[in-house]
């Protein structure tokens, strides 16, 4: 394994991330944000702790953020920024934060950069209608833009507008050590390794490790998943893993 070692500390910076709509929670819109925003703060050193959906009530929405924005270093919305009546996100951040909202110069300049002047109604420029003190977060497929304030990002649910945003919003985020990981595929059961595993878990409380069952060609097998931060540590805890999977697989002639 080769890791350049970890400085001698690094700060956990942490986000959760808030899905807003009541289309996800019906079912009938599949979320496809949460995995790519996960990925993607994983791979720039930020842990995501937490995830909510909520619906498009203004009560829930501001409950939920204030909890999660006094929780996590930055908490990133999904959803609710549109030109209909029920995209009610940017009102709901508003009261979150205690400020008045209105139409934002800036994001009405935005917004003509793609419609003609005569074309911005009553329902365009609703998305020009930005909390006080916010800071937009510039938006390339469609010029609508989302916004920060304090620790939250307010983002677009469409996917390929949230993933522009987060192209923008990721500069400027703070970061930690990244999370490294090695994978032991264990030939055998879950449940032929979950005690020596926990052994090995008892003993490296600086490690995640965690098994993941799946049918492969020749039958029932186990992927371990082993995470740290600290390269050492991670490079221990999987010889730990790999040898007793060795000694495992010899008992029960696998």
């Amino acid at each position: 394994m080769t890791a350049a070692p970890a400085p001698a500390f690094q700060p956990v910076v942490t986000a959760a991330i808030l899905v807003i709509g009541d289309e996800i929670l019906s079912g009938r819109t599949k979320d496809k944000n949460i995995g790519y925003i996960a990925e993607y703060l994983t791979n720039i050193g930020i842990e995501l702790r937490e995830v909510r959906v909520v619906p498009d009530l203004t009560d829930e929405i501001v409950s939920a953020l204030n909890a999660l924005r006094s929780r996590y270093t930055y908490v990133f919305t999904t959803g609710g920024i549109g030109p209909t009546h029920d995209d009610i996100t940017a009102d709901a951040v508003a009261a979150a934060f205690g400020v008045p909202i209105d139409y934002d110069q800036r994001a009405v300049d935005m917004l003509l950069e793609r419609f003609p002047k005569d074309q911005l109604n009553e329902a365009r420029m609703r998305m020009a209608r930005i909390p006080a003190g916010a800071d937009l977060i510039a938006n390339s497929v469609s010029k609508a833009p989302g916004f920060r304030i304090g620790n939250v990002h307010v983002m677009a649910g469409v996917p390929a507008i949230m993933q522009a945003m987060l192209d923008v919003v990721a500069p400027t985020l703070k970061t930690g050590a990244r999370i490294l990981s090695e994978t032991v595929r264990a030939g055998l059961r879950e449940g032929d390794i979950g005690t020596p595993l926990a052994e090995i878990a008892k003993a490296h409380p600086d490690c995640s490790i965690g098994s993941y069952p799946f049918w492969s060609e020749t039958g029932p097998d186990t992927n371990i998943v082993i995470r740290s931060r600290d390269p050492e540590k991670l490079m221990m805890a999987t010889a730990a893993v790999q040898a007793m999977v060795e000694v495992e697989r010899a008992r029960l002639g696998a």
